[in-house]
């Protein structure tokens, strides 16, 4: 079984991917802190190709459909596979990989891995823009919008997105959405229906 982790960075992502770990999972050669495999920096370009194709129509807007039709982009796989190739390569029945900027390319993860189980993790974005991450300012991934000096709606505007970008995608057939807020105050209940 291979398995990855979605979601705002901030958001709580780790809690799954420390779960993850914790119960036998294999989610890379390196991990940090967060439970992110890393170094991510294929995966932070790979963003930056799959982001051309992103069609900002305006305001909190954006086309996502030509995601969803075209060829995925031939450098696109290569840098996916390069920064996959620890959890790739494992022969370990129980595998994955947490990094929140895989929520950036979640179309084309879908198509590239169809068949692997899909955490889609959720926080309510009034406690997760209080913290800083990495994909606050998304022009730093290639990803139109309008930007903005205001740092807490860049944040709400880059969550915004994330949660565009997988509300488009056609849902993979392994796929479970999980709130953070269930997995504090039900957190039995919530590893169950994992």
């Amino acid at each position: 079984m291979m398995v990855t982790v979605i979601g705002r960075g901030h958001g709580g992502t780790r809690a799954m991917s420390h779960t993850l770990s914790a119960s036998g999972f294999f989610m890379g050669a390196e991990i940090n802190g967060s439970g992110d495999l890393i170094p991510a920096e294929d995966m932070y370009e790979a963003c930056r190709v799959m982001s051309k194709y992103v069609i900002h129509t305006g305001g909190l807007n954006w086309d996502f459909s030509k995601l969803h039709e075209m060829p995925i982009d031939p450098e696109f796989i290569r840098l996916v596979e390069s920064y996959l190739a620890s959890v790739l390569s494992d022969e370990s029945d129980n595998k994955g990989w947490k990094l929140p900027e895989t929520t950036l390319v979640y179309p084309w993860i879908v198509r590239m891995f169809p068949d692997i189980f899909y955490i889609d993790w959720t926080r309510d974005p009034r406690d997760s823009i209080l913290g800083g991450h990495m994909t606050d300012n998304l022009s730093d991934f290639g990803v139109p919008w309008d930007r903005t000096d205001d740092l807490r709606l860049s944040r709400a505007v880059s969550w915004k997105y994330q949660r565009e970008i997988v509300k488009s995608t056609p849902k993979p057939k392994h796929w479970i959405e999980v709130r953070f807020e269930d997995f504090v105050l039900n957190q039995h209940a919530t590893l169950k229906r994992i």
